[in-house]
């Protein structure tokens, strides 16, 4: 690691277009810095990429040079994929430029870009991409494993919109996977994760969206958790693809529209919002108050890119996180026990339960259309994600955490988990079994592109 520190540096600076930074460098440890606190990896030299042939130069070199890789896009990874220790870190971040066909309704978005890009450039002409809730979360690593979000009941994830991807593969080259073009490495970017390269490029599909759409939440204290989450189950199966419901388990915020007394009390929120007509909207806030009155309540229209930023604050840089998930095919009374029982358990203000509604749309998608990890049936991701302020309070958060998703365990569609939510080291059973019959599959396309396992920071696909 010395000799590659005092002369591979060098040579690896005049094959990059952009900077490559080693320990001793200025931007050093602002550039090796994650979203996740708990993480703090020091690679051996970092490559801040222009462009395709400069990921391809730095995955060469590291390949030539023994050096484990870590690609780094927006750097949300919670289990710390984006950085490695004594390696080489790939970081895309000046690859984030949107450009937007608005006749074509297509998009092409550089590896590197964050939500808040792709929706800044998307939304200039009414238009957006499914994608997550979470603006400064990298479009990259989002879109890999599935992309859920508000738009899921509507328009599916995101890789039902991808349509191609420039990808640079373990053996420095530089493809175009698309239906006429590596159709096999196509499907497995399509939910397989960052096992197949480093994906500098993606074309996605757009569909009108906004620019106002509407929001509602209204939010229960703990002790009504049981008739909350049994009002959600009735109201959601009815729902209409237009509109979309997210249920909390969170602590209120310390919000204009709450009342002092309320700010930071713990409970259940449900999150609705609307697509479609203003009076639809109201229909299902109107049905929610009447049949259960909330302890507080905000409803408003808001433009389309400030609901992508709505959650930001919450999940900032620099705090202490662990998360977990799994599905459930259905909110059953058995289900809804386990869940009241355990959130009142958590002991950090900022730490939150998220079950997404995932069907119409999302159903609509062949079960072997995309290598996702999870069934098309409709039915709930559910994420239990510990967020502490400060390192102390982890270690008992992260158990509080797993205790949570092991109770669920026996409820759940037990076919894994979402691929995004998968951090643990050493997690190949659970990585298997949420792939399913789909794992094989992926294992064989993996031992075409990166036979040797050059991309395994990641939810890891063995080749076969």
């Amino acid at each position: 690691m010395t000799q590659l520190a005092d002369s591979g540096i060098e040579d690896l600076r005049t094959m990059i277009g952009g900077p490559v930074l080693g320990p001793a460098d200025p931007g050093y440890d602002d550039a090796r810095r994650l979203w996740n606190a708990a993480i703090d990896g020091r690679p051996t030299v970092i490559t801040r990429c222009r462009s395709a042939e400069d990921v391809a130069a730095a995955v060469t070199f590291a390949v030539r040079n023994g050096l484990e890789i870590a690609v780094r896009g927006g750097a949300h990874s919670p289990g710390g994929h984006s950085v490695v220790d004594d390696g080489l870190m790939i970081d895309l971040s000046l690859l984030n430029q949107v450009t937007v066909d608005p006749e074509a309704k297509r998009a092409r978005v550089g590896g590197g870009a964050l939500l808040a890009d792709l929706d800044a450039a998307t939304q200039e002409y009414g238009l957006a991409v499914p994608a997550g809730m979470v603006s400064h979360t990298g479009v990259g690593g989002l879109t890999l494993g599935g992309g859920m979000g508000w738009l899921a009941r509507k328009h599916g994830l995101s890789i039902d919109n991808l349509v191609s991807a420039q990808v640079v593969t373990a053996d420095g080259q530089i493809r175009r996977a698309a239906e006429d073009e590596n159709p096999d490495l196509l499907w497995a970017l399509r939910g397989g994760g960052g096992n197949f390269g480093v994906v500098t490029e993606f074309e996605f599909q757009l569909h009108e969206v906004g620019p106002m759409v509407q929001f509602g939440l209204l939010f229960w204290e703990l002790a009504q958790g049981t008739e909350v989450l049994r009002l959600a189950r009735e109201v959601i199966a009815t729902l209409p693809r237009e509109l979309n419901i997210v249920i909390a388990g969170l602590n209120a915020p310390p919000a204009p529209f709450v009342a002092q007394e309320h700010h930071f009390k713990p409970g259940y929120a449900l999150v609705v919002t609307g697509f479609g007509a203003a009076e639809e909207h109201e229909a299902v806030m109107a049905q929610l108050r009447t049949a259960l009155p909330p302890l507080f309540e905000f409803a408003s229209p808001m433009p389309y890119t400030a609901l992508q930023q709505l959650l930001d604050e919450a999940n900032a840089w620099g705090h202490y996180t662990y998360d977990k998930g799994t599905y459930l095919d259905e909110l059953t009374d058995e289900a809804i026990q386990v869940i009241t029982d355990h959130l009142p358990r958590k002991q950090s203000p900022m730490s939150v339960i998220l079950f997404y509604r995932l069907d119409q749309a999302y159903s609509e998608v062949d079960e072997d259309a995309t290598a996702f990890s999870g069934s098309r049936s409709p039915g709930y991701a559910l994420f239990v994600v510990a967020v502490c302020p400060t390192a102390d309070l982890l270690d008992q958060e992260r158990e509080w955490d797993r205790a949570f998703c092991a109770a669920l365990q026996p409820h759940s569609r037990g076919i894994g988990s979402y691929v995004n939510a998968i951090s643990d080291e050493g997690a190949d059973d659970r990585v298997r079994a949420s792939y399913g019959a789909k794992y094989d599959r992926l294992a064989a396309i993996k031992t075409t592109y990166d036979p040797d396992n050059v991309f395994h920071r990641n939810a890891n696909i063995k080749p076969a």
